[in-house]
Protein backbone atom coordinates (compact mmCIF):
# COMPACT_ATOMS: atom_id res chain seq x y z
CA UNK A 1 0.00 0.00 0.00
CA UNK A 2 1.41 3.64 -0.59
CA UNK A 3 1.45 6.02 2.09
CA UNK A 4 0.18 9.32 2.27
CA UNK A 5 3.57 10.77 0.53
CA UNK A 6 3.78 8.25 -1.92
CA UNK A 7 0.46 8.88 -3.51
CA UNK A 8 1.74 12.82 -3.35
CA UNK A 9 4.77 12.01 -5.20
CA UNK A 10 2.18 9.83 -7.45
CA UNK A 11 0.17 13.23 -8.39
CA UNK A 12 2.86 15.60 -8.40
CA UNK A 13 3.20 16.93 -12.28
CA UNK A 14 6.70 15.28 -14.23
CA UNK A 15 9.29 18.47 -15.11
CA UNK A 16 8.23 18.16 -18.23
CA UNK A 17 4.62 18.47 -17.95
CA UNK A 18 5.18 21.88 -15.57
CA UNK A 19 7.59 23.21 -18.12
CA UNK A 20 5.73 22.78 -20.73
CA UNK A 21 2.37 24.22 -19.00
CA UNK A 22 4.88 27.24 -17.77
CA UNK A 23 6.01 27.66 -21.70
CA UNK A 24 2.27 28.01 -22.98
CA UNK A 25 1.33 30.15 -20.24
CA UNK A 26 4.11 32.93 -21.21
CA UNK A 27 4.55 35.13 -24.02
CA UNK A 28 6.45 33.25 -26.37
CA UNK A 29 3.75 30.43 -25.69
CA UNK A 30 1.04 32.41 -26.21
CA UNK A 31 2.59 33.74 -29.48
CA UNK A 32 3.26 30.03 -30.69
CA UNK A 33 -0.64 28.85 -29.95
CA UNK A 34 -1.69 32.15 -31.86
CA UNK A 35 0.82 31.52 -34.53
CA UNK A 36 -0.51 27.81 -35.04
CA UNK A 37 -4.11 28.93 -34.60
CA UNK A 38 -3.71 31.19 -37.65
CA UNK A 39 -2.28 28.77 -39.66
CA UNK A 40 -5.07 26.27 -38.91
CA UNK A 41 -7.30 29.24 -40.05
CA UNK A 42 -5.28 29.57 -43.44
CA UNK A 43 -5.58 25.74 -43.78
CA UNK A 44 -9.47 25.64 -43.28
CA UNK A 45 -9.74 28.44 -45.87
CA UNK A 46 -7.33 27.06 -48.68
CA UNK A 47 -9.69 23.72 -48.09
CA UNK A 48 -13.03 25.74 -48.46
CA UNK A 49 -11.87 27.72 -50.94
CA UNK A 50 -10.63 24.65 -52.84
CA UNK A 51 -13.77 22.81 -52.32
CA UNK A 52 -15.65 26.38 -53.78
CA UNK A 53 -13.79 26.76 -57.00
CA UNK A 54 -14.83 29.90 -57.36
CA UNK A 55 -14.09 33.68 -58.16
CA UNK A 56 -16.17 34.49 -55.34
CA UNK A 57 -14.28 32.54 -52.61
CA UNK A 58 -10.39 33.08 -53.61
CA UNK A 59 -8.07 31.36 -51.82
CA UNK A 60 -4.89 32.40 -49.67
CA UNK A 61 -2.74 32.36 -53.04
CA UNK A 62 -4.73 33.92 -54.88
CA UNK A 63 -5.34 36.59 -52.50
CA UNK A 64 -1.52 36.62 -51.75
CA UNK A 65 -0.69 37.17 -55.31
CA UNK A 66 -2.90 40.29 -55.36
CA UNK A 67 -0.93 41.83 -52.66
CA UNK A 68 2.73 40.80 -53.64
CA UNK A 69 0.85 42.69 -56.99
CA UNK A 70 -0.11 45.61 -54.90
CA UNK A 71 3.21 46.09 -53.26
CA UNK A 72 4.99 46.19 -56.47
CA UNK A 73 2.63 48.72 -58.08
CA UNK A 74 2.88 50.95 -55.15
CA UNK A 75 -1.25 51.31 -54.95
CA UNK A 76 -1.29 49.44 -51.32
CA UNK A 77 1.26 50.82 -49.40
CA UNK A 78 -0.21 54.42 -50.21
CA UNK A 79 -3.53 53.71 -49.79
CA UNK A 80 -2.72 51.94 -46.54
CA UNK A 81 -0.84 54.72 -45.47
CA UNK A 82 -3.19 57.16 -45.77
CA UNK A 83 -6.07 55.14 -44.14
CA UNK A 84 -3.18 55.14 -41.14
CA UNK A 85 -3.13 58.49 -41.21
CA UNK A 86 -6.63 59.33 -40.94
CA UNK A 87 -6.74 56.46 -38.15
CA UNK A 88 -4.02 57.98 -36.51
CA UNK A 89 -5.37 62.21 -36.44
CA UNK A 90 -8.91 60.79 -36.01
CA UNK A 91 -7.73 59.09 -32.92
CA UNK A 92 -5.23 61.65 -31.56
CA UNK A 93 -8.47 63.99 -31.70
CA UNK A 94 -11.26 61.71 -29.88
CA UNK A 95 -8.42 61.77 -26.78
CA UNK A 96 -7.35 64.82 -26.75
CA UNK A 97 -11.51 66.21 -26.59
CA UNK A 98 -12.66 62.79 -24.97
CA UNK A 99 -10.25 62.09 -21.86
CA UNK A 100 -9.74 65.56 -20.56
CA UNK A 101 -13.87 65.26 -20.53
CA UNK A 102 -14.47 61.78 -18.90
CA UNK A 103 -11.45 62.79 -16.06
CA UNK A 104 -13.49 66.03 -15.62
CA UNK A 105 -16.88 64.10 -14.87
CA UNK A 106 -15.24 61.35 -12.88
CA UNK A 107 -13.84 64.33 -10.35
CA UNK A 108 -17.02 66.19 -10.44
CA UNK A 109 -20.23 64.42 -9.49
CA UNK A 110 -22.86 67.08 -10.49
CA UNK A 111 -20.98 67.37 -13.66
CA UNK A 112 -21.36 63.87 -14.71
CA UNK A 113 -24.93 63.85 -13.49
CA UNK A 114 -26.01 66.80 -15.92
CA UNK A 115 -23.65 65.51 -18.91
CA UNK A 116 -24.24 61.96 -18.39
CA UNK A 117 -27.48 61.98 -20.68
CA UNK A 118 -25.41 63.71 -23.27
CA UNK A 119 -23.16 60.50 -23.30
CA UNK A 120 -25.65 57.72 -23.91
CA UNK A 121 -27.15 60.31 -26.61
CA UNK A 122 -24.28 60.17 -28.47
CA UNK A 123 -23.19 56.96 -27.54
CA UNK A 124 -25.92 55.63 -29.21
CA UNK A 125 -25.70 57.69 -32.41
CA UNK A 126 -24.93 55.79 -35.07
CA UNK A 127 -21.94 56.47 -36.48
CA UNK A 128 -23.45 56.65 -40.27
CA UNK A 129 -25.43 59.34 -39.26
CA UNK A 130 -22.47 61.62 -38.05
CA UNK A 131 -20.65 60.97 -41.15
CA UNK A 132 -23.68 61.95 -43.51
CA UNK A 133 -23.72 64.95 -41.33
CA UNK A 134 -20.46 66.19 -41.48
CA UNK A 135 -20.08 65.62 -45.14
CA UNK A 136 -23.08 67.41 -45.19
CA UNK A 137 -22.04 70.46 -42.77
CA UNK A 138 -18.27 70.46 -43.64
CA UNK A 139 -18.01 68.89 -47.32
CA UNK A 140 -16.61 65.60 -48.20
CA UNK A 141 -12.78 66.60 -47.60
CA UNK A 142 -10.33 65.39 -44.53
CA UNK A 143 -11.48 67.81 -42.33
CA UNK A 144 -15.04 66.34 -42.67
CA UNK A 145 -13.76 62.53 -42.49
CA UNK A 146 -11.54 63.22 -39.47
CA UNK A 147 -13.98 65.35 -37.76
CA UNK A 148 -16.32 62.16 -38.21
CA UNK A 149 -14.73 59.26 -36.36
CA UNK A 150 -13.45 61.63 -33.78
CA UNK A 151 -17.18 62.50 -32.92
CA UNK A 152 -17.88 58.59 -32.94
CA UNK A 153 -15.05 57.91 -30.64
CA UNK A 154 -15.22 61.20 -28.14
CA UNK A 155 -18.16 59.49 -25.80
CA UNK A 156 -16.45 56.41 -25.83
CA UNK A 157 -13.15 57.30 -24.38
CA UNK A 158 -15.29 59.79 -21.58
CA UNK A 159 -17.07 57.34 -20.17
CA UNK A 160 -13.89 54.81 -19.77
CA UNK A 161 -11.99 57.48 -18.47
CA UNK A 162 -14.70 58.82 -16.64
CA UNK A 163 -14.92 55.08 -14.87
CA UNK A 164 -11.42 54.83 -14.24
CA UNK A 165 -11.57 58.71 -11.99
CA UNK A 166 -14.30 57.48 -10.11
CA UNK A 167 -12.20 54.45 -9.25
CA UNK A 168 -9.70 56.07 -8.44
CA UNK A 169 -7.94 55.64 -4.65
CA UNK A 170 -8.88 58.52 -2.41
CA UNK A 171 -6.28 57.62 0.42
CA UNK A 172 -4.01 58.58 -2.73
CA UNK A 173 -5.31 62.18 -2.45
CA UNK A 174 -5.49 62.44 1.01
CA UNK A 175 -1.88 61.61 1.27
CA UNK A 176 -0.37 64.21 -1.56
CA UNK A 177 -2.55 67.35 0.18
CA UNK A 178 -0.96 65.91 3.60
CA UNK A 179 2.54 66.27 1.56
CA UNK A 180 1.42 69.27 0.09
CA UNK A 181 2.13 68.13 -3.53
CA UNK A 182 1.95 70.83 -6.59
CA UNK A 183 -0.79 69.74 -8.61
CA UNK A 184 1.39 68.20 -11.51
CA UNK A 185 3.28 66.32 -8.70
CA UNK A 186 0.09 65.11 -8.47
CA UNK A 187 -1.09 64.28 -11.81
CA UNK A 188 2.40 62.81 -12.37
CA UNK A 189 2.56 60.67 -9.16
CA UNK A 190 -0.58 60.37 -8.02
CA UNK A 191 -3.38 60.52 -10.67
CA UNK A 192 -1.75 59.40 -14.10
CA UNK A 193 -0.71 56.12 -12.71
CA UNK A 194 -4.13 55.23 -11.38
CA UNK A 195 -5.73 56.23 -14.84
CA UNK A 196 -2.98 54.65 -17.32
CA UNK A 197 -4.56 51.19 -17.50
CA UNK A 198 -7.80 53.11 -18.40
CA UNK A 199 -6.43 55.50 -21.43
CA UNK A 200 -4.64 51.62 -22.33
CA UNK A 201 -8.13 50.41 -22.62
CA UNK A 202 -9.78 53.19 -24.42
CA UNK A 203 -6.45 53.04 -26.62
CA UNK A 204 -6.75 49.40 -27.61
CA UNK A 205 -10.74 49.54 -28.10
CA UNK A 206 -10.53 53.12 -29.47
CA UNK A 207 -8.22 52.07 -32.12
CA UNK A 208 -10.80 48.63 -33.41
CA UNK A 209 -13.35 51.20 -33.99
CA UNK A 210 -11.68 54.05 -35.12
CA UNK A 211 -10.36 52.25 -38.29
CA UNK A 212 -13.47 50.58 -39.01
CA UNK A 213 -15.38 54.09 -39.20
CA UNK A 214 -12.59 55.22 -41.31
CA UNK A 215 -13.26 52.93 -43.24
CA UNK A 216 -16.68 53.78 -43.53
CA UNK A 217 -16.07 57.31 -44.03
CA UNK A 218 -13.74 56.35 -47.23
CA UNK A 219 -16.40 54.26 -48.71
CA UNK A 220 -18.93 56.67 -48.49
CA UNK A 221 -17.60 59.93 -49.87
CA UNK A 222 -13.36 59.95 -50.09
CA UNK A 223 -11.41 59.19 -53.11
CA UNK A 224 -8.16 57.42 -51.75
CA UNK A 225 -7.53 54.87 -48.49
CA UNK A 226 -8.32 51.70 -48.44
CA UNK A 227 -11.79 52.25 -48.10
CA UNK A 228 -12.08 54.09 -50.80
CA UNK A 229 -10.43 50.70 -53.12
CA UNK A 230 -12.65 48.40 -51.19
CA UNK A 231 -15.84 50.11 -52.73
CA UNK A 232 -14.45 50.12 -56.36
CA UNK A 233 -13.16 46.54 -56.30
CA UNK A 234 -16.88 45.85 -55.07
CA UNK A 235 -18.16 48.03 -58.52
CA UNK A 236 -16.59 45.08 -59.93
CA UNK A 237 -17.29 42.18 -58.18
CA UNK A 238 -13.63 41.25 -57.47
CA UNK A 239 -13.64 39.59 -54.17
CA UNK A 240 -9.38 39.03 -54.59
CA UNK A 241 -9.18 42.77 -54.06
CA UNK A 242 -11.13 43.47 -51.54
CA UNK A 243 -9.86 40.82 -49.46
CA UNK A 244 -6.39 41.59 -50.34
CA UNK A 245 -6.98 44.77 -49.20
CA UNK A 246 -8.44 44.23 -45.84
CA UNK A 247 -6.50 41.39 -44.79
CA UNK A 248 -3.16 43.72 -45.16
CA UNK A 249 -4.95 46.54 -43.17
CA UNK A 250 -5.88 44.16 -40.99
CA UNK A 251 -1.93 42.88 -41.00
CA UNK A 252 -1.01 46.20 -39.80
CA UNK A 253 -3.60 47.34 -37.38
CA UNK A 254 -2.30 43.54 -35.81
CA UNK A 255 1.00 44.75 -35.93
CA UNK A 256 0.10 48.28 -34.06
CA UNK A 257 -1.83 46.27 -31.06
CA UNK A 258 0.65 43.58 -30.63
CA UNK A 259 3.88 45.63 -30.82
CA UNK A 260 2.38 48.62 -29.28
CA UNK A 261 -0.76 48.40 -27.29
CA UNK A 262 -0.80 45.36 -26.02
CA UNK A 263 2.45 45.71 -24.07
CA UNK A 264 1.28 49.18 -23.04
CA UNK A 265 -1.59 48.24 -21.29
CA UNK A 266 0.59 44.87 -19.66
CA UNK A 267 3.01 47.79 -18.62
CA UNK A 268 0.28 50.14 -17.03
CA UNK A 269 -1.73 47.75 -15.24
CA UNK A 270 1.78 46.21 -13.91
CA UNK A 271 1.57 48.39 -10.78
CA UNK A 272 -1.49 46.53 -9.80
CA UNK A 273 -1.76 44.00 -7.36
Amino acid sequence: MFSKADSHEVKRPAPLVQAAAAFASGEHGRLLVGAVSLLTLLALWAFVAWLAQSRHFPGPAAVGAAIAAGVKSGELPYHTAITLARVAASFALAFAIGAPIGIALGRFPKLDLFFDSWLILFLNLPALIIIILCFVWLGQNEVAAVTAVALNKIPNVAVILREGTQAMQAGYDEMATLYRFSWWTRLRHVHLPQLAPYFAVAARSGLAIVWKIVLIVELLGLSSGVGFKLNMYFQYFDVTGILAYALSFIAVIFVIEAVLLRPWQTAASRWRP
